[in-house]
């Protein structure tokens, strides 16, 4: 799901058991133009997802009937590839990757400035909608960026969003090496504070998604750098 069609007004999905702050949420992100549906339990989040057509979610983590995380492990498995905040009280290390890994494009530890989140979302919404290529191919890899579907010769796996915009640059630059500091302002953008570890998070993901496909097609690292593209065979 996840209509590539561009709207005035974007629609989030907020899942938030904590009345309060949702409601103060909403009234924000309305006050800034967007449409928000605020739910209040991970099963409502998961069943709102799977039948409606947003252009984000804001997941917290802790939620009853099902926590956030279950939640955007689920969708992704679905091929849900809308952009997904987590928010999340935790702020050790461990935890955000385990929210990286299963799929979310970015996260945010409670408490937050509205400004922060603001922020975030206009970040992980920033794609432009016109595609020249629908189809990227270099090697035996292929990249569809009409539904987010990297193909290999063993299978293919849908990306999440940053996992997708990562290898979007990397497939449309092959052989080329892209700093780590690029793929920051270019998908985090400038006015990010991401820590540069973020960068290879999802390159250790997107390394392992290649070796399941049985691609020839590897990212390399240049020490110090950056990542490019390279076709092993």
């Amino acid at each position: 799901m996840g209509s590539s069609r561009r709207r005035n007004i974007m629609r989030l999905l907020l899942a938030e058991d904590e009345k309060m702050l949702s409601d103060a949420l909403v009234t924000m992100l309305t006050h800034n133009n967007y449409s928000v549906d605020a739910v209040y339990n991970g099963q409502d989040a998961l069943d709102y997802l799977e039948t409606g057509d947003y252009d984000g979610a804001i997941l917290d983590i802790m939620m009853p009937k099902m926590d956030g995380l279950t939640v955007l492990r689920k969708i992704r498995e679905e091929g849900l590839t809308l952009p997904v905040i987590m928010l999340t009280v935790k702020s050790e290390v461990d935890d955000r990757v385990e929210g990286l890994d299963a799929g979310a494009d970015d996260y945010l530890t409670k408490p937050f400035a509205i400004k922060e989140l603001l922020a975030r979302i206009r970040s992980m919404t920033r794609r432009q909608p016109e595609l020249s290529d629908s189809v990227l191919k270099f090697g035996n890899l292929s990249l569809d960026r009409s539904d987010y579907e990297l193909a290999g010769p063993d299978g293919s796996t849908k990306l999440a969003n940053k996992e997708f915009q990562i290898m979007e640059m990397l497939m449309t630059n092959p052989g080329q090496v892209i700093s780590t500091e690029r793929f920051l302002e270019k998908i985090w953008g400038y006015d990010t504070d991401a820590e540069v570890n973020v960068v290879w998070v999802y390159i250790s993901t997107l390394r392992k998604k290649l070796a399941g496909l049985g691609t020839s097609v590897q990212i390399k690292a240049a020490r110090g750098v950056g990542y490019s593209l390279e076709d092993k065979a």
